[in-house]
């Protein structure tokens, strides 16, 4: 089977592997354009493209594949199957057409719960119980193809948008695999998505990392952990910007009460802070602006007057 892998980042840089691994022939890979990041505004290579010069694979960045000449491109490579993960550009039909079997891709939920950019954060937000990761066959559509393999697992009570995001690649690397080789034996049967099922997971923006004291404990520590490690959740204290890393609900005590965003009390146990609907969050590991994260009992033995119970967060 000859393999064309369309994709961006480490998550997809992971599969890649694996098929590269499986022995599978990948005839080239296309991967977005290298771009400036980081604060010195260095030119960077994708994780994808690194390991495909490693493995001296050829290397496509275009910026659009919507010119006819990119078609052409990708015609000549004479590809039984275009793999797609994270890539970040949009494939049109004329692109969609060109393969044997067409084109393939890897989505980290359990479609159709979860569409769009950011499945693996929104799952976590919304305290969904199971995940999982679908290989669907592409179409026009925004992760509406139909399912051709469904793979799931447990969102763990404790779980991080870090932790599944390792979980999820593990397992795709496996669903992946065993997909393609169901489509070169033929067994492989489409089902179409249930559109009254679905959800849109959209992108994440900084502004939603801003802890808002009015939510319950609850609302609160599910966001904390869907935006761990990026783009992490913060409050302000005393106009310093706060980092909040690990928490948990507190049901230990159900009588006290204060104002939305007060600390109720600082210990080598954590910060107990008032939220919403008279709920309680106990703060675990915090990170300083310029600092590194710690757990709280660490940073009150030098900074207890900044935490002292009566403060609030949020101002």
């Amino acid at each position: 089977m000859r393999v064309v892998f369309a994709g961006t980042p480490d998550f997809a840089a992971k599969h890649l592997q694996s098929v590269i691994d499986e022995g599978f022939d990948v005839v080239a890979v296309y991967t977005q354009p290298d771009r400036p990041s980081g604060r010195g505004k260095k030119i960077n290579q994708s994780p994808v493209k690194k390991l495909s010069l490693d493995y001296n694979i050829d290397v496509f960045q275009p910026i659009s594949l919507k010119n006819p000449e990119q078609h052409e491109i990708l015609s000549k490579l004479n590809a039984d199957v275009l793999i797609v993960v994270a890539y970040g550009l949009i494939l049109p039909q004329a692109i969609l057409e060109i393969p044997t079997y067409g084109c393939i891709n890897v989505h980290g939920s359990e479609l159709p719960r979860w569409r769009g950019a950011a499945p693996i954060q929104r799952a976590i937000e919304a305290g969904d119980k199971t995940t999982g990761v679908t290989i669907m066959q592409m179409d026009e559509g925004l992760d509406t193809g139909a399912m051709l393999t469904v793979s799931r697992c447990q969102i763990d009570p404790l779980e991080t948008s870090g932790t599944l995001y390792e979980k999820l690649a593990a397992l795709g690397c496996k669903t992946l695999i065993e997909t393609l080789q169901q489509l070169t034996k033929g067994t492989l049967t489409a089902i179409p998505q249930n559109d009254q099922d679905c959800s849109y997971a959209h992108k994440i923006i900084k502004s939603e990392a801003e802890i808002n004291w009015t939510e319950s404990a609850a609302v609160i520590a599910r966001r904390i952990r869907a935006f761990n490690p990026s783009p992490t959740c913060y409050s302000l204290i005393d106009g310093q910007r706060l980092k909040i890393w690990q928490t948990f609900t507190d049901t230990d005590h159900p009588d006290r009460r204060g104002s939305t965003g007060e600390i109720l009390s600082a210990s080598s146990e954590g910060l107990l802070i008032q939220c919403g609907g008279q709920s309680c969050l106990v703060i675990k590991e915090i990170q300083l602006a310029g600092k590194s994260r710690l757990p709280v009992a660490e940073i009150l033995k030098s900074k207890a007057d900044l935490f002292a119970c009566g403060k609030i967060l949020g101002v």
